[in-house]
């Protein structure tokens, strides 16, 4: 018989290895949604950034968005704005800039010639798009006679009558100008048949006229509250 040779194992090395802590890599970033796109119920769906995107990006992306998203046309207010200026904001913002011939930054109020068009036709030539029901305009000042002071408020199937007696409108305790009540009436004066449609006009006073249309070739202009009432 063959002699067994008995194999043992090395004895253990008395050298120490040094151990050596490697940390785990950091978890990866949360996906930002991009806030680009509307969702199907009108909303904003999320759209996750690119991958090679470095980490400060997806903040610039959703910054950006926000601005993108929030922007509207000029014409249209989001839900649950609503256009309804004072009367002293009409008169000395509004009207007197119409009459400056300045700029508006929301340019909200369209003009017309509003005796030239029954009442019921105008909500579609206001500029402001909204569900309530009251439009603004500026219309030149259309005389009945040449040289006279009456104003032509007849259109071609009825008239603007005023009613009561016009109201100043005040601004730092002065009166800046003053707001006239029309009522329009089906037919023809003196038979005409009252309507719902009720209209505020206002005009400057004559110093505020006189200073707003220094070096400005703008005709007289009014500014025109149209109403429906229920």
């Amino acid at each position: 018989m063959g002699r067994e040779t008995l194999l043992h194992p090395p004895p253990p090395s008395t050298t120490t290895a040094t151990a050596t802590h490697t940390p785990p890599p950091p978890p990866p970033l949360p996906s930002l949604p991009s806030l680009t796109q509307a969702g199907p119920s009108g909303g904003v769906s999320a759209s996750a950034p690119s991958p090679s995107a470095s980490p400060s990006s997806p903040a610039i992306v959703a910054t950006t968005a926000v601005a993108t998203a929030v922007a509207a046309p000029p014409t249209s207010l989001a839900p649950g704005f609503r256009f309804h200026p004072t009367d002293e904001e009409l008169v000395i913002y509004y009207l007197k800039r119409k009459v400056c011939g300045k700029s508006f930054r929301f340019d909200a109020i369209s003009e017309v010639d509003i005796y030239r068009s029954e009442p019921w036709d105008l909500a579609d030539k206001s500029r402001l798009k909204t569900r309530d029901q009251e439009w603004y305009f500026f219309s030149a000042l259309d005389k009945k006679y040449g040289n006279g002071g009456r104003m032509n408020r007849a259109t071609s199937k009825g008239y603007w009558k005023a009613t009561g007696n016009d109201r100043p409108v005040k601004h730092e305790q002065r009166t800046v100008g003053l707001k006239k009540t029309l009522v329009f009436h089906s037919g023809r004066a003196p038979d005409g048949k009252r309507t719902n449609w009720v209209m505020h006009e206002y005009r400057l006073v004559d110093e505020e006229l006189e200073r707003a249309r220094s070096g400005s070739s703008q005709p007289q202009v009014r500014l025109l509250s149209l109403q429906l009432e229920v």
